[in-house]
């Protein structure tokens, strides 16, 4: 049966003209185990099957689209987590329709290939052993191209020798971490006893807090921010649930945190207004108008530079696509380079989903939900994402986002609906949910919002 799709290139014949045969060789690959990968994949991929347990164990292998060496391949993969990530079933079928929508199904080599792809594997059960097979010529490759640009590098005599050696670490570096392999089983109850209880201690002593919201009250009823957990922050349209995430993230990053902050709302000159109004006590509008920034102002702008922005840990992403993917990609870049911390998404339902006739915009948005547990996860970081309420005071896609939270805060401005109320310019924090602590609790603040900023009552 023809597969359409392009042949592999074979070794060329020698040529006394040619630099070196490591550029010349054909890299190391096993396209029969890229094909059982994806054949594996699409035989497992509908959920509420005896053979849907193995999808999951492919996919934490850890084998990403990059690894395959056919791009077409590739392509296919990407597809089928894409469909998996938005809640519909993965099958030849539904993936050739997918397939067709992003204009790529030629470019896989056709229906008839994804068909070809199923009946060439036995079983799926065996789709762990085929993706280790894929991973590993996959490191070889990796470790080929890191080996050539330290040549490269080498051979051009540009730099010292301490940027020589910088090279070779990163590079060493990276293959090392990039290591293919089983995972390990997990730790007894027994293994974890003595670091449970060193943790107890450093809790117990006050060692040992999440990161801080930025107000007192919050951090005492939710005990912080920790690793591995989401918190949600709804409110409708124009209540401050921007500010409060916002603030939160230069509060935590104040405290030496390591925080990236991704806006799909606001561009990053906005969001540098708002955190030096906040900052520096000066009204936005003043800086959003001709002319209204007096001397004095100015003045505190300035000294922001070296006093605040120089050395605070935050970073602002502001992605060209709105795809959960982009937000990931970018925080595992930050994780790498220096740590992270915490990230804070404004706002979840603006992050671009897959479009399926058999998926509701409610198992969308899940995906995405799931998808920030699982980074939180990944990278041991806390993750804040905003969501917008309905004119009900419900969540919008409410029961998987609330699921998927450790804490959810629902901002309440008492004179936003009432502009007569006796509590003008306070501002609550309902306690939701809260995993770790009481819920139903109110927390209140002051609103400051002409210097975009919510501050403790205390403080005012």
């Amino acid at each position: 049966m023809s597969t359409n799709l392009p042949t592999q290139h074979h070794e060329a014949p020698d040529s006394e003209d040619r630099p070196s045969a490591a550029f010349t060789r054909v890299p190391p690959n096993n396209l029969d185990a890229e094909r059982a990968v994806l054949g594996s994949l699409i035989l497992s991929g509908t959920r509420n099957t005896a053979s849907h347990r193995y999808f999951g164990e492919i996919l934490d292998t850890g084998l990403t689209q990059e690894e395959y060496y056919l791009p077409a391949h590739g392509t296919t993969h990407r597809a089928i987590r894409a469909l998996h990530e938005a809640g519909g079933p993965v099958d030849a079928i539904t993936l050739a329709a997918h397939l067709t929508r992003t204009g790529e199904l030629t470019r896989v080599g056709g229906a008839a290939y994804l068909h070809t792809l199923v009946q060439a594997v036995p079983t799926a059960a065996n789709g762990v052993e085929y993706a280790e097979i894929v991973r590993a010529k996959a490191f070889r490759r990796a470790v080929i191209e890191a080996a050539q640009r330290i040549l490269q590098y080498a051979y051009s005599e540009e730099g010292d020798e301490n940027e020589v050696r910088e090279l070779v670490e990163q590079q060493l570096t990276e293959i090392i971490a990039g290591t293919p392999g089983l995972h390990e089983a997990p730790p007894t109850v027994d293994d974890l006893y003595l670091d449970f209880v060193a943790d107890l201690e450093d809790i117990q002593n006050g060692k040992k807090t999440g990161l801080t919201y930025g107000f007192a009250d919050l951090d005492a009823v939710t005990s912080g921010m920790h690793p591995g957990n989401v918190t949600v922050i709804a409110a409708k349209s124009g209540v401050g649930k921007s500010t409060l995430a916002l603030n939160t993230a230069v509060a935590a990053a104040k405290s030496g945190a390591k925080v990236m902050f991704s806006s799909l709302e606001m561009s990053a000159v906005e969001l540098m207004q708002k955190i030096t109004a906040a900052e520096g006590k000066i009204a936005l509008h003043h800086m959003t108008h001709q002319g209204l920034l007096t001397p004095e102002g100015w003045e505190t702008v300035r000294r922001l530079g070296p006093d605040l922005f120089r050395s605070l840990p935050l970073r602002v992403y502001r992605p060209d696509g709105a795809a959960l993917g982009n937000i990931a990609s970018a925080a595992r870049a930050c994780a790498r380079d220096g740590g992270l911390d915490l990230v804070v998404l404004d706002y979840l339902q603006l992050v671009e989903t897959a479009q399926s006739r058999t998926v509701t915009r409610e198992q969308a948005v899940a995906g995405v939900s799931r998808g920030l547990k699982n980074l939180s996860v990944q990278l041991g970081c806390h993750v804040i994402a905003l969501s917008q309420l309905n004119d009900d005071g419900l969540m919008r896609e409410s029961r998987a986002i609330k699921n998927d939270a450790t804490v959810v805060i629902v901002v309440q401005r008492p004179d936003v609906d009432d502009k007569e109320s006796a509590r003008a310019g306070e501002v609550d924090f309902v306690i939701e949910k809260n995993r770790y602590g009481p819920s139903g609790v109110r927390v209140t603040a002051a609103a400051q919002l002409h210097y975009s900023r919510f501050i403790d009552m205390t403080q005012t």
